[in-house]
């Protein structure tokens, strides 16, 4: 469901601590005297009064001088900014009809009115392209689990420079971001434009299943609301058997939403049929504002995680070269957005249990019964780290203890798992629950990601004769942990998106920490 080849890629757990983020630097001024020796002369003081210090400063630069007496460069201006809703924006947030007003009056504006356009051209200008080039919002002061370092631009450089070298349109353009995904989106959003309002009574998600050959009276209502979303054509039968047409639609659709696609309507498939237009406008939405989030330049070699949609794709180069079905963290042990570099890889990897696992799981089931930690091969040390006996355990003072699970075909981490530095102590690792995978809805670990089949990837990340595939089998084999140190330059984006096109459809995934209705509410407020 990717494509083979990727322009971009190119966009939480409780267990762990996060630094606070350091404020961005404000832009720096440019020397803006080149951009208008001819403009009138603003009063200094109106303008530190009604504009913002980087805003002041751009003034300053250029003498308190207007900046925006050629007519063209006013225009490229206005009509971007009244396009704000291309990108999921909102025109009035840059105060696009004012503009337009003020400069439909230009001729007539006096000194003072030109003045006052000049400024609030600039200020909407800078807080667009910022928009554009960061988001509206700032991920860090919304969620405790995001760890993308925040894009530092320089407001004044850009626009400057853009006047200076008759180039406004261009830094416009190039202020958006570049990746496929975001132009994916950009098209879904007026795609789902097109559609008209959609009126329906939403279907009971806890009615009988249906599958191919049966007949309800649903099954009608079921078929219109697939021709809606044009996974069935207009010209198929309309009646209340679930035929042969409607299945091959019904699969369909469960592919776009990342459903099984087995042709069986359940509690899964009428969910997302429930969707309106609109609600499913609002995801997309808040889902262009993520990429506006996510790195603007993806390394020529790494992993991206999208977290509700459980895959992993190794990209090399612009080239998929390797997928992964994964598990991820659930809802109160999220997975964190996060980037970083891979470090090393572990064979035959102890397992530290994390706080919260101690607090929530290890506590409650040991306290019953002292067999729990021989049962999962739990080995606990104390401060000193000398070896303690279960029966001398203490359940009421757990924090004096360390625990360490022994490697094995027991431990919770599986075979491998592969480090990268971060402020979570969240890895990718191997498990010895593999039958996870096989579930649709796969959101259940503690914040780590688990990888189906790993010991490619880490033959892969490996590259080394010394360590194929073969020899990797003969080192697990041996029950001896083992660190090797990844060599290669190796990105991994651990990221968050549940809406896209593809092949002119839209795509979209579960929500699975309920974070788009949120979002889209915090953009529009």
């Amino acid at each position: 469901m990717f494509r083979r080849t990727f322009l971009l890629l190119v966009l939480f757990t409780a267990f762990a601590c996060k630094k606070n983020a350091p404020p961005a630097p404000m832009p720096k001024p440019i020397h803006t005297a080149a951009i208008n020796n001819e403009g009138i002369v603003i009063d200094s003081l109106f303008v530190k009064r009604v504009a913002d210090s980087t805003t002041a400063a751009f003034y300053r630069s250029n003498n308190f001088k207007s900046v925006w007496d050629n007519k063209k460069d006013r225009e490229i201006v206005t009509l971007a900014l009244s396009r704000a809703d291309l990108d999921g924006l909102d025109p009035k947030d840059y105060s696009a009809k004012e503009l337009f007003y003020l400069e439909s009056r230009y001729a007539k504006l006096n000194q003072r009115e030109i003045a006052e356009y000049d400024l609030k051209l600039t200020v909407n200008l800078a807080k667009f392209l910022r928009h554009m080039m960061q988001g509206k919002l700032n991920p860090r002061e919304l969620y405790k689990n995001w760890d993308l370092p925040r894009k530092k631009i320089d407001i004044n450089s850009i626009i400057a420079e853009a006047i200076v070298g008759d180039s406004l349109e261009q830094a416009i353009a190039s202020a958006r971001p570049k990746h496929f995904m975001y132009a994916s989106l950009q098209q879904a959003l007026r795609q789902i434009r097109t559609l008209p309002k959609d009126h329906f009574r939403p279907f009971d998600t806890d009615m009988r299943k249906l599958s191919c050959n049966d007949t309800s009276e649903i099954v009608l209502r079921i078929k219109k609301r697939l021709i809606y979303w044009k996974d069935l054509k207009k010209s198929d039968s309309l009646t209340n058997l679930y035929d042969h047409q409607m299945c091959n639609a019904v699969k369909r659709f469960q592919s776009r939403h990342g459903l099984a696609s087995d042709g069986v309507i359940g509690k899964g498939t009428l969910e997302a049929l429930n969707f309106t237009r609109e609600k499913r406008r609002e995801q997309i939405v808040a889902n262009l504002e993520r990429w506006r989030w996510f790195p603007r330049n993806f390394s020529n070699h790494y992993l991206i995680v999208n977290i509700p949609g459980y895959t992993l794709h190794v990209v090399k180069d612009g080239d998929t070269v390797m997928e992964k079905r994964i598990v991820v963290g659930k809802l109160e042990r999220r997975t964190p957005v996060l980037t970083s570099t891979f470090s090393n890889i572990v064979f035959n990897p102890t397992w530290t249990v994390p706080p919260t696992i101690i607090r929530e799981d290890l506590v409650p089931s040991a306290s019953k019964n002292r067999n729990y930690f021989a049962e999962r091969e739990i080995d606990i040390f104390d401060g000193k780290n000398n070896a303690v006996n279960p029966e001398a355990w203490n359940p009421a003072k757990p924090g004096n203890y360390r625990y360490v699970q022994r490697p094995g075909d027991n431990n919770s981490l599986g075979n491998v798992k592969f480090n990268f530095p971060n402020h979570y102590t969240v890895y990718l690792h191997d498990t010895n629950h593999r039958d996870f995978f096989a579930r649709n809805r796969r959101s259940l670990s503690s914040g780590c990601v688990r990888v189906e089949d790993p010991l490619p990837l880490a033959e892969y990340m490996l590259d080394s004769k010394e360590w194929t595939l073969d020899k990797i089998l003969e080192k697990i084999a041996t029950k001896e942990t083992t660190y090797v140190k990844v060599r290669n330059h190796i990105n991994i984006y651990q990221l968050y998106w549940t809406a896209w096109s593809e092949n002119g459809q839209f795509v979209f995934r579960d929500d699975i920490y309920a974070l788009d209705g949120e979002l889209y509410d915090r953009l529009r407020n």
